[in-house]
C-alpha cells in the first residue's frame, strides 16, 4: 500500500539527501527534497507528501520548530533523522508531534521498515477496531485482550496503556506522552509510574517478560508496541 507514496526529505546535507532520494526512488517512492526548514514547510503545502523525513539540525531553524509548524495544520507522518547524541532533542521532537526517529548512521533496510510502519499508521483504526500483534489480540470495542485465544485480565490502567500503544502500533511513544494520555498533565515527570505498569503488562502479555517481543523499550525515550512477527 505504500508503493508510490510521496516522501519529502528536509535535510541540509547533500550527501544524505542524494542517498535517500536514490534509494527511495529505487523502491518506487515519489521523492521531493529541500535543505531548509522554511523551504520544507512551504513544500509540505505544495507537494502534499504522505510522509516527511526531517533532520533536526537545519541551517535556518530548529527541526522541532518545523514539526510544531506542520502540526498546526497537518497530521502527515514525520520521521526524525537524528544524531546518536541527541536523545533530549529526539524526545522533544516526538513530544512536539513527530511520529518516529531514526539515528544516523542508519541502514536503508531499517529506514524502509520505519517508513512502511509510519505509512500504515495513517490508515485509521475506525474500520478495524481489532488490533493483532502475532498471537496477541486487542479488541478496542469490547475492551478485550487475548493471547493465543486465552483471555488476559488487565486492570483499567494496564488496559489504557496497552490501548494507547496499540492505537500507535509501531510508533514510539515517549514517557511524557504515555503519562499525559493515561494520568493527565499533572504526572508529566512521574516516569516510574510507566515503568511499573509496563513491567506488569509484560508479565501478562509477553511469553517471556525478560525478552519482550511486543512492548519494546526505546532506551531513555519511551516504548512502542511491535507486531511480534
Amino acid at each position: 500500500m505504500d508503493k508510490g507514496a510521496r516522501i519529502l526529505i528536509i535535510e541540509d546535507e547533500p550527501q544524505i539527501r542524494r542517498l535517500l532520494k536514490v534509494s527511495l526512488t529505487a523502491h518506487a517512492y515519489e521523492v521531493d527534497e529541500c535543505q531548509t526548514g522554511q523551504e520544507g514547510i512551504n513544500r509540505v503545502a505544495v507537494f502534499k507528501p504522505d510522509l516527511i523525513l526531517l533532520d533536526l539540525g537545519l541551517p535556518d531553524m530548529d527541526g522541532k520548530a518545523v514539526v510544531g509548524v506542520i502540526r498546526e495544520w497537518s497530521k502527515v507522518p514525520i520521521i526524525i533523522l537524528t544524531a546518536r547524541d541527541q536523545e533530549n532533542e529526539k524526545i522533544a521532537a516526538l513530544d512536539a508531534g513527530a511520529d518516529d526517529y531514526i539515528t544516523k548512521p542508519f541502514s536503508m533496510g531499517e529506514l524502509l521498515a520505519r517508513l512502511r510502519v509510519a505509512l500504515r499508521h495513517t490508515v485509521t483504526l475506525e474500520n478495524s477496531p481489532v488490533i493483532t500483534c502475532g498471537d496477541l489480540r486487542i479488541d478496542l470495542v469490547a475492551r478485550h485482550v487475548t493471547r493465543s485465544e486465552k483471555e488476559i485480565k488487565l486492570t483499567p490502567t494496564e488496559y489504557e496503556i496497552l490501548k494507547i500503544l496499540a492505537q500507535n502500533i509501531g510508533r514510539v511513544l515517549t514517557h511524557k506522552q504515555l503519562l499525559k494520555a493515561v494520568w493527565g498533565t499533572a504526572y508529566n515527570e512521574d516516569t516510574h509510574y510507566i515503568r511499573v505498569y509496563i513491567g506488569q503488562l509484560r508479565r501478562k502479555v509477553e511469553e517471556n517478560p525478560a525478552q519482550p517481543k511486543y512492548i519494546i523499550t526505546e532506551s531513555g525515550v519511551g516504548y512502542r508496541l511491535m507486531t511480534g512477527n
